[in-house]
């Protein structure tokens, strides 16, 4: 038990911090050829098709559409597409008049989900890059230019972006970057340095469209795609100057469940994809995912191992004592966020125990659903 009581700690440990302070020691010892090829590019304007992938978005894709119309990108050289799956509100009728402006509306009848109208609509585009987005997802005006300058080097398949989020749905307020995403952040962009990041952003990244392969319909895009890609021999990575925004969930109860279905089609994702996970296939790569993804999803069991084994061991000195109540404190706090429906509300201790436990207890319901055998090929919008 104490070398369960050990191991849980450790694994636990270098997942959220062990793995990130580790790239960093790499990164150290790494010289970045990717960086000194950005500083030596100048302009670089291929032609792009971004897609926004809807579902009864009546409320949202007129303000994105007027977003993308106004992006810092030579219009010529810019397609829009709205890809519609199944949405019987208003959201085709208002993406309908701007037809003029050169928007164009692939509508799919009986919500086959995402992935299938990206199947079918991305053979039809006319751009070299591929840009995915949503429907509530604000860009930088200049954000598409971030993403796709970086498509000069050969070798770059994937570029991914990252989202920021509104106190208002109009509000240009955001919300101080939380520990959990600068921790994401921070790993992609140490990822990208050294071999590729690992998923993407799926309200904003960009892959070369040759690259895309007709994925199945239960396949999460934003994770698979870029997995395809490097398995192609490409890279990918974050471009940090490359954002949106979105408005801020407001309940506790849609974002957990996001998050499990998120977490559900991951996990069905690393087991159709386990092969990328041999370092004598895909080198560093493997390393990363493994760290990145793998791990996380396994942390929580382990987390369920320490508490079983703490209490065995109670009685064992004051290391246990110490370690138990560390964990009865964070699920405490953990707890008290529940209770706030606003991240306004928390103080930084309290969300950042509740985010940690939100997410592990989410990937705990994937895994549940997963040997339940659901599959999620269509989604229903939480804001």
């Amino acid at each position: 038990m104490i070398y369960l009581f050990w191991f849980s700690i450790i694994f636990v440990l270098y997942t959220y911090l062990g793995y990130p302070l580790l790239l960093l020691l790499l990164s150290l010892f790494y010289h970045n050829k990717n960086q000194k090829h950005l500083n030596q590019i100048g302009n670089f304007y291929p032609a792009v098709s971004l897609i926004i992938s809807v579902y009864n978005e009546e409320e949202v894709i007129e303000d994105k559409i007027l977003n993308s119309l106004e992006l810092n990108y030579p219009k010529e050289l810019l397609e829009i597409i709205v890809i519609s799956d199944g949405s019987d509100d208003r959201t085709n009728e208002i993406v309908a008049r701007y037809a003029d402006k050169g928007v164009l509306l692939r509508y799919y009848e009986g919500r086959i989900g995402k992935t299938a109208c990206l199947n079918k609509a991305i053979p039809l585009t006319k751009g070299e890059i591929i840009v995915f987005s949503d429907a509530n997802s604000k860009y930088d005006k200049d954000a598409i230019r971030e993403l796709v300058k970086h498509f000069s080097d050969e070798k770059i398949g994937f570029v991914t972006g990252h989202t920021k989020y509104r106190v208002e749905r109009n509000s240009d307020k955001l919300y101080p970057i939380g520990l959990y995403s600068k921790i994401e952040k921070f790993t992609k962009k140490l990822e990208s340095g050294l071999s590729s990041c690992i998923g993407a952003d799926g309200a904003i990244f960009a892959i070369r469209k040759k690259l895309y392969q007709p994925l199945n319909d239960f396949d999460i895009n934003d994770f698979v795609i870029p997995l395809n890609i490097i398995r192609q021999g490409f890279r990918g990575i974050m471009e940090e100057q490359a954002f949106c925004t979105e408005e801020a969930a407001k309940g506790n109860r849609g974002e957990f469940n996001r998050q499990a279905r998120i977490s559900n089609r991951t996990i069905r994702a690393l087991f159709n994809n386990a092969d990328m996970l041999n370092p004598f296939k895909f080198g560093i790569f493997s390393f990363e995912l493994f760290s990145h993804k793998m791990s996380k999803f396994l942390a929580p069991f382990f987390m369920l191992t320490l508490l079983s084994v703490n209490l065995a061991l109670i009685n064992d000195g004051p290391l246990y004592v110490t370690s138990l109540s560390f964990q009865v404190i964070l699920y405490l706090l953990s707890f008290l966020g529940h209770k706030s429906e606003s991240f306004r509300d928390l103080s930084g201790l309290i969300s950042v125990s509740r985010t940690f436990t939100m997410v592990n207890l989410a990937i705990l319901w994937g895994w549940i659903k997963y040997f339940q055998g659901h599959t999620y090929t269509s989604w229903t919008t939480v804001r």
